[in-house]
């Protein structure tokens, strides 16, 4: 039986990117009870990717009963639908076996990882105050992704000179004002941007210099991905609701790094529970973005646990 929930998390304070904006994270959850085992899962359905919690959940209830996770892979497309389920059924069999994720898996033991801490596009002088208090982190991740963001990069560097930044322009550059903002990326000490093009419009990146790494978001999905990335970006951003759940993340990481590109793990904004199978993938990863329980102003429970040393694996009662 799977049993498909919608549940919303208020969010600390409101989240913008160039998109829109919010004010809580809409997720769906889904519980899948056999044999005595109760398993959780959860996804983010994302409109950018024609989802929406109606979709998704039809998409769900599409499945059959007790079907597998080898089975599931051809059952539904990479998506937040498939996300939800295959990391149910991961944490299914793990109950199932008595070991966790990462044994079933053939992974090393986690660890805690340092996560990057995202400010959301606002006016300059407001991503200054806010850079300013979250200056203690060791990573910020800033969105951007309009036309006048120069002033933004420079406000932020001036509240956190000692953080290391990472840009996400989610789309909303044109490849001129990519070329006119690349130098300045360099000079302010961003370690790399994510998707500065639309992913419908990345050829231009064929023709331009990338003076810092420039890494795949939007336009890198599954392993089915990885051709057209050639020569546009240097770093492949594994997101769980685009791959389709643990299962295809893994075989994306690996097929990534054997292609020679640098890893990120990222996250839509969810609770612990979308974070917990992520936080395997981000093992060894360059750069790990799973703030979004971080985010929140109310988390699970129990929730995965952040201290100075990173955010720590999640504990069995959660998932894995």
């Amino acid at each position: 039986m799977i049993e498909i929930h919608e549940e919303s998390f208020p969010l600390a304070r409101a989240f913008t990117i160039s998109r829109g904006s919010r004010a809580a994270a809409q997720v769906l959850s889904v519980r899948i009870c056999r044999e005595g085992h109760e398993a959780r899962g959860e996804c983010v359905p994302y409109a950018r990717y024609g989802e929406s919690l109606a979709s998704v959940r039809a998409q769900i209830e599409g499945l059959p009963e007790g079907i597998t996770r080898h089975d599931l892979q051809a059952a539904l497309p990479p998506g937040a639908a498939r996300n939800a389920v295959d990391c149910a059924l991961w944490d299914l069999e793990a109950k199932a076996a008595g070991v966790p994720v990462w044994k079933l898996a053939g992974l090393e033991a986690p660890k805690p990882l340092v996560t990057a801490y995202t400010l959301s596009l606002e006016a300059p002088e407001a991503m200054e105050a806010r850079a300013r208090e979250e200056a203690h982190r060791p990573i910020l991740k800033i969105k951007l992704g309009t036309p006048d963001d120069m002033a933004r990069l420079e406000a932020v560097r001036r509240g956190a000179p000692e953080s290391t930044i990472i840009v996400d322009a989610n789309e909303g550059w044109s490849a001129e004002v990519y070329a006119d903002l690349a130098p300045h990326l360099l000079r302010l000490g961003v370690a790399l941007v994510e998707q500065p093009l639309p992913a419908g419009e990345d050829e231009a990146l064929l023709g331009l210099e990338r003076p810092v790494p420039v890494c795949a978001d939007e336009s890198c999905h599954d392993r089915a991905s990885l051709a057209g990335m050639a020569g546009k970006y240097d770093m492949a951003n594994i997101k769980l609701d685009k791959t389709g759940g643990l299962t295809e993340a893994l075989a994306l990481r690996d097929a990534a790094r054997a292609a020679g590109y640098d890893i990120m793990v990222g996250c839509m904004v969810g609770s612990s529970l979308a974070m917990a199978p992520a936080h395997l993938v981000a093992q060894g990863a360059r750069i790990v973005d799973l703030d979004g329980p971080l985010l929140l102003a109310e988390d699970r429970d129990p929730p995965m646990r952040h201290d100075a040393a990173g955010l720590h694996p999640a504990d069995p009662a959660l998932w894995g």
